[in-house]
């Protein structure tokens, strides 16, 4: 048996600047006093100012070794980061390749966490939460509070520790603030994460919808969805699928430019989105409408018509969001007019085209930059806050979203990256960053994120049945059905973004296979270079799922 680690055990550090010094926080600090309390399993660290101060950095260590036999859990920082376990054999990756290059790294790293974290051999990290899982016991350390800054927990096998880390950069303290809110559970995998998100203080409204299946636009026509596009799929869908599917999502490509959300693109849309929604409404289908509220193409209105909008750095450049569109600039929501402008979008969406559920994307984009004395955590949390009163009583699927600031304000999530059209990687996979689009990656996140489900509807992104489209796939048979029966296992979102009309029986037979729920469920999953073995119960019956992520092959068998 591994030794334990205790919250009694770790040693804090916080430091802080004031009038251009900076002080590691004592007993007897006439600026900052430190106070901790610890109770069954649960420490809780407070700080209070007796005038404004700037944090520099806050920390709790303690000794502990990384062993053959354990695995660490690296939860990525947001909805696309690679997240799985690791074994000491294994190696966290960040920016690679030419994504470090100047011009390049300003993309790449823009939607991860590769300026505030650190990576490197021997060097492990997972935000909001994590575990160790050795000799059968699941050992997790969370935070329950994310609203202040973020919490990152690091394993470091070189140096023999295990630290839980404030990303506090930008943060100004004055008067008292709850800094670490952790928690320490050890038991059985599902054990640990009932008794964690069962205690989470933040809590999504319950809708009663248990589980959202249906289509989404982009993986077929990505921008290039028009009216006609979403009438006859519309149909397609409902002949397939009839009341087996509850949604109907209209993705990006609507709009004239990312950004001018309320500027519909005359040419693809004639009738108006508003049509489109009563035609979904008429099929019994709830409908879905993709935004990404604090992005803005280059050669958008909004960019041309208020640059005084966008977020900029310490030099007054605009501040760049990521890859997408080549390139686009991040609204600043601390503005109110942006807000005000965001708002709009909403009340048009909601009051006068009538859709149900809003996919909001691209929302990492609202903490890249600390500011106004505010962190990363703090500024999303303020972000996620105001979504939600946006949407109002509307679901809100997050995507792009640092977790841990979703729980509590989404009705589903993101748990992976982007699908690829082929089951093989990419080149740019290799030379880029965690949050690249890879069906491979996209598996991995799908199935060790499934304990997510306690929190929102787990979104692990599309599967494909379809033979042609206007995107082809390039999966074989077995392929398919990895991505297929991953995403029913581990997901309570079950898009296709096919066109079910022209299905032949068995992939209708398939369609509504996993859009029905799994009778049964997961109860272990590990990994083992790119091979991935599930545990689960099926109607009764204990049985593998073992899958090779190099060649796509899979077994399902019954344990004897």
């Amino acid at each position: 048996m591994k030794r334990s680690l205790k919250l009694e055990d770790f040693s804090l550090r916080i430091t802080y600047m004031l009038n251009g010094t900076e002080t590691v926080v004592g007993d007897g600090d006439a600026n900052v006093a430190v106070e901790k309390l610890l109770d069954d399993g649960r420490l809780v660290v407070k700080i209070n100012a007796a005038k404004k101060v700037r944090l520099v950095s806050a920390r709790m260590v303690q000794s502990r070794t990384f062993e053959e036999g354990e695995s660490f859990f690296g939860g990525g920082y947001q909805s696309w980061t690679l997240t799985r376990e690791y074994s000491p054999r294994d190696r966290q990756v960040g920016l690679k390749n030419v994504a470090n290059l100047p011009v390049v790294r300003s993309f790449a790293s823009a939607s991860g966490d590769y300026d505030f974290t650190h990576y490197g051999r021997g060097l492990y990290h997972s935000h909001g939460y994590t575990y160790i899982r050795h000799d059968g016991i699941t050992e997790l350390f969370g935070s329950l509070d994310e609203s202040f800054a973020y919490t990152v927990f690091y394993l470091d096998a070189k140096e023999k520790i295990f630290a839980v880390v404030k990303d506090v950069e930008g943060a100004d303290v004055e008067g008292e603030v709850k800094l670490f809110d952790i928690v320490h559970f050890e038991g059985g995998y599902d054990e640990v994460f009932d008794r964690y998100f069962k205690l989470y203080p933040l809590k999504a409204p319950e809708r009663g919808i248990k589980r959202l299946a249906g289509y989404t636009s982009w993986y077929n026509y990505y921008q290039n969805v028009t009216e006609q596009i979403v009438l006859r799929d519309l149909e397609g869908l409902a002949s397939a699928a009839g009341s087996a599917a509850n949604i109907f999502q209209i993705d990006d490509g609507y709009e004239s430019k990312v950004g001018d959300w309320l500027s519909v693109d005359p040419v693809k849309f004639p009738s108006g989105m508003k049509k489109m929604a009563d035609a979904i409404h008429e099929k019994g289908y709830l409908a879905g409408i993709w935004v990404a509220p604090f992005a803005a193409e280059f050669k958008s209105a909004v960019v041309k018509e208020h640059p005084e909008w966008l977020l900029r750095d310490e030099k007054g450049k605009p501040v760049l969001g990521g890859f997408a569109w080549n390139g686009f600039y991040v609204l600043d929501h601390e503005k109110e007019e942006v807000r005000a402008y965001i708002k709009k979008v909403f009340d048009t969406a909601i009051d006068e085209w009538g859709y149900d559920m809003f996919k909001l994307d691209f929302l990492y984009a609202a903490c890249i930059t600390p500011r106004a004395g505010k962190s990363r955590g703090r500024l999303m949390y303020e972000a996620m806050t105001f979504l939600r009163e946006c949407v109002r009583d509307k679901l809100l699927l997050g995507c792009g979203v640092p977790m841990t600031a979703s729980i509590g304000f989404v009705d589903a999530c993101r748990t992976g990256c982007d699908a690829e059209l082929s089951f093989a990687d990419k080149f740019y996979v290799s030379c880029t960053n965690s949050e690249i689009i890879s069906t491979k990656n996209s598996i991995t996140d799908t199935v060790f994120r499934r304990h997510l489900n306690r929190v929102f509807l787990a979104d692990p992104d599309v599967f494909f049945l379809r033979e042609g489209g206007m995107k082809k796939v390039d999966y074989t048979t077995s392929q398919r059905e990895i991505l297929r029966r991953v995403n029913k296992m581990c997901g309570r979102v079950l898009f296709v973004s096919d066109d079910a009309g022209e299905y032949d029986a068995e992939k209708r037979r398939a369609l509504l296979d996993a859009y029905e729920p799994l009778d049964g469920k997961v109860t272990d999953a590990t990994i083992k270079g790119k091979v991935i073995d599930m545990r689960f119960t099926e109607k009764g019956v204990e049985k593998s799922f073992v899958f090779d992520l190099s060649t796509g092959d899979y077994t399902v068998r019954a344990m004897k």
